[in-house]
């Protein structure tokens, strides 16, 4: 393992190429330990520095993860986000077995807490008012994959199962239409990307330069009242989120060369 001074690449870059190509090559499986920086340094005959800097850009790529104490270890395969939350209620109504197969969510919290200011934007209502919230933990096998929570007006699930710390063996959206006899209609998604506060990143095990995916999913009854107001956060470079949908015809009488256009 050599770099090449006279090129133009930076050392770092032409290490973290090198140590890609390996990882794509399976020299390193997912979950196995890779060389210490010193190791490293010493191959490439460059500064540990120069090491460091190779390791954070192939953990922002989410090829890496550095565990303190422990050391830095190949990342599994990305989760892939199909369909943002429509994966929530499936193409029927119903729960899938295989992602229970997948998934594991841990309940953490349920409680009365202040509600932050994207979730009161959802509802219509002030920042800090007081919400019920069920916050939550999901892994795949021993990596945690996502930090999210469920937000709702305490008026509205008040003596139901959904303020209580229970584990249902279903979908919550299917305990919430149950218990409160509305139906989830139509929902909202907003995606946005920022850093992450320092419980997600010590739940999520990243460090906390690494980006989250944030999303915000509020969901509607036929009235358009929104139910629930949702949060989940990914660990970005280790997410990706896939929209499938058709494209529009040509509507007839417009031709092919002029662009169908409505303007608002």
């Amino acid at each position: 393992m050599t770099i090449n001074p006279g090129a133009a690449e930076f050392p770092h870059r032409q290490i973290a190429a090198q140590l890609r190509a390996r990882i794509h090559r399976g020299d390193w499986a997912p979950g196995e330990r890779l060389p210490s920086i010193p190791t490293l340094a010493t191959q490439f005959g460059v500064a540990k520095q120069t090491v460091q800097r190779t390791i954070d850009q192939l953990r922002i790529e989410g090829l890496l993860i550095t565990r303190p104490g422990s050391g830095t270890f190949v990342r599994g395969t990305k989760r892939r986000m199909n369909r943002l939350s429509r994966g929530r209620y499936g193409a029927e109504r119903g729960y899938h077995a295989e992602l229970a197969a997948r998934y594991r969510q841990h309940l953490m919290q349920v409680g009365v807490m202040p509600c932050p200011a994207d979730v009161a934007e959802g509802f219509g209502i002030d920042p800090g008012v007081p919400l019920l919230v069920r916050r939550h933990l999901v892994r795949t096998g021993d990596a945690p994959v996502e930090v999210g929570a469920s937000w709702f007006r305490p008026a509205d699930v008040r003596g139901t199962s959904i303020e209580r710390p229970d584990v249902f063996d279903r979908p919550l959206y299917q305990e919430v239409e149950a218990e409160l006899g509305r139906r989830y209609t139509s929902a909202k998604d907003q995606v946005s990307a920022r850093l992450p506060t320092r419980e997600e990143a010590e739940l999520l095990q990243i460090r906390p330069d690494t980006p989250v995916l944030v999303l915000l999913h509020i969901a509607y009854d036929a009235e358009h009242r929104p139910i629930e107001v949702a949060q989940a956060a990914w660990p970005g470079p280790m997410t990706t989120l896939t929209e499938e949908y058709k494209i529009p015809g040509v509507r007839p009488g417009v031709p092919h060369d002029e662009p169908d256009l409505a303007l608002g």
